[in-house]
């Protein structure tokens, strides 16, 4: 199915300059990548030609004379991120005739990704489809699902993890320096690799000191996790109840996969959308309401709920509503189990992402990013063995292999570039068939395993420390 597949992907084709389209081609160029788009609207093309350092052409994805001005025969990799999935299948069906050796395509539809499909992706030409929605969903449902409702990403197959949680006044990491911080709580290793405070992600060093509202992410092994939510004071138990504001795609598609496991509600502003939500979601109780009002909130039970989702397709809806839900949470129940509940929102700016991970939302996604992330791994997959984003933080946890005779192998990590300094942080090395946090003085040795944490915009650069 890859066998055309070059040894590097340098020349990327994307169709649509949306949401998606354009968030993957800054991406993109700041890495390196020479990109192309096609785009049909030319106010779009205007908007972005001043931003982006790509060739842009104005006209139709089903065009093969744009495909010829793009020299789709030179193209590596085509990303086809329409609105319109027909478009993206049959665009991945000319760009094999062109010989681009890899075709990724948005998809809506989930009917196209069995192998016992009509159509599926061998027919279509297609090597890898990308659903924004479904991603979504699943994150959200994985998040809600795990100890806690705090963030916990497996990383290096599983054997470390990286836990998100906020700061509260009364938290041990409160008003603490991170040196300070290790050498107090010295029992088993851990390393805090991200801050997210305000609208800003920190990559810190020792003397940053931790403040009440920070969202920080914590690097461990999985058997010292136990240990290091004793530590921050986050109790393991499982979430029951979940309400979910907005049915639409992602808010309807996430309360029928956790529908017959969890209790669910929907509340939905759209009096004939939540009728239509009714019959088709059996197990799920869905109100007609506006999720903005805190009295309508209330009505519909929220104090009596241990998990709060916004899956509105309006931004600020999503994050304001999470701020009203967290504060109605706090104050219920004379805030007894207001710590307890989690919120998580939905959020299509990325800007916002880390505004509202230190606001009202506990835990921030974008669709936009966690299709990009998919579509990067998938591209990169030869020089990255894992690429995680990591919600609410600017950031991404990757994992690679550090190249002989790369810059990484030749100074220890405090010697680092001081250009690297807040862009990239080493967190864990594989040594001794176990992985260890690295500190200052360690130093990477040749064709180690490596976790790196780098703000989102920062992945070209550990390329150039350890390739």
């Amino acid at each position: 199915m890859l066998s055309k597949k070059r040894s590097f992907a340098e020349n990327i084709l994307i169709l649509g300059l949306g949401g998606v389209g354009t968030y993957l081609a800054k991406r993109l160029v700041h890495e390196g990548y020479a990109i192309t788009a096609i785009e049909p609207d030319g106010r779009l093309i205007r908007h972005i030609d001043g931003q982006l350092d790509a060739r842009l052409i104005q006209g139709s994805a089903m065009s093969i004379a744009c495909w010829r001005e793009a020299r789709a025969q030179t193209i590596d990799v085509l990303i086809a991120v329409t609105d319109n999935d027909a478009v993206n299948m049959l665009s991945a069906m000319i760009a094999d005739r062109f010989g681009i050796p890899l075709k990724i395509a948005r998809v809506r539809s989930m009917d196209f990704d069995n192998i016992d499909s009509v159509l599926n992706a061998d027919d279509l030409k297609i090597d890898l489809i990308i659903h924004p929605e479904e991603l979504a969903a699943q994150e959200i449902v994985r998040l809600v699902k795990r100890t806690a409702g705090n963030e916990i990403i497996d990383i290096a197959d599983g054997q470390t993890q990286v836990m998100a949680t906020r700061v509260n006044e009364d938290s041990p990491l409160a008003h603490q320096k991170l040196k300070t911080l290790s050498m107090t709580h010295n029992t088993f290793p851990f390393r805090v690799v991200a801050i997210a405070r305000g609208i800003t992600t920190i990559l810190p060093g020792g003397d940053h000191e931790i403040l009440p509202q920070d969202q920080v992410l914590i690097m461990a092994s999985k058997e010292d996790l136990p240990k290091l939510m004793a530590l921050t004071g986050v109790e393991q138990q499982r979430r029951h109840r979940v309400m979910i504001l907005g049915g639409g795609l992602v808010g309807c598609r996430v309360a029928e996969l956790m529908g017959k496991d969890v209790r669910v509600k929907i509340v939905e502003k759209d009096e004939t959308v939540a009728a239509e939500l009714c019959h088709l979601l059996t197990d799920v109780e869905v109100l007609h309401g506006d999720g903005s009002n805190a009295e309508a909130l209330e009505q519909a039970g929220l104090t009596d709920m241990d998990t709060f989702i916004t899956a509105t397709g309006e931004n600020e809806t999503n994050i304001m509503s999470c701020m009203l839900a967290k504060h109605l949470m706090n104050t219920s129940n004379g805030g007894a189990r207001g710590k307890d509940r989690k919120t998580i929102s939905l959020v299509n700016k990325e800007e916002y992402l880390v505004l509202a991970a230190t606001s009202g939302s506990d835990i921030a996604l974008n669709k936009k990013v966690l299709a990009a992330n998919e579509i990067l791994k998938f591209i990169r997959r030869g020089e990255l063995l894992s690429v995680a984003h990591l919600h609410g933080f600017d950031a991404e946890v990757v994992e690679i292999l550090a190249a002989p005779d790369s810059p990484i192998t030749r100074i220890p990590l405090s010697k680092i570039d001081p250009d690297f300094h807040g862009k990239i942080l080493v967190g864990g090395v594989y040594r001794d068939d176990q992985w260890q946090i690295a500190v200052g003085d360690t130093r990477i040795l040749p064709n180690e395993r490596v976790i790196v944490i780098c703000k989102s915009l920062h992945l070209k650069d550990v390329h150039k420390l350890f390739f």
